[in-house]
């Protein structure tokens, strides 16, 4: 994890227990090279640009998370939620074209 810490994520998902610290980690993982790719950057020019992680990124990421961590098992018309538009609002200022 680069920029996600456990703390934010329990927070964020309101997660109490320390059980599932693993499984969470894989999914900020994830979630982080995930947000990068969508941007099409590196987390050096992440950081090299801004000198840190702006906000809307790491609220981004967290919504990855958390979409993870309710969603895990394959999806079905019943159970499915797509990864909301704010999302897309978040990142898309950080985008490379």
């Amino acid at each position: 994890m680069r920029w996600l810490t456990l703390e934010y994520i329990k927070q964020h998902s309101r997660i109490d227990s320390d059980v599932e610290d693993n499984i969470l980690e894989l999914y900020a993982d994830a979630a982080e090279d995930t947000v990068l790719n969508i941007m099409n950057r590196t987390y050096e020019n992440l950081m090299c640009t801004y000198q840190e992680v702006p906000k809307p990124i790491v609220q981004a990421s967290l919504m990855l998370v958390d979409l993870s961590y309710m969603q895990r098992s394959p999806v079905s018309p019943q159970n499915y939620s797509a990864v909301p538009y704010t999302f897309d609002i978040l990142i898309k200022p950080y985008m490379i074209l």
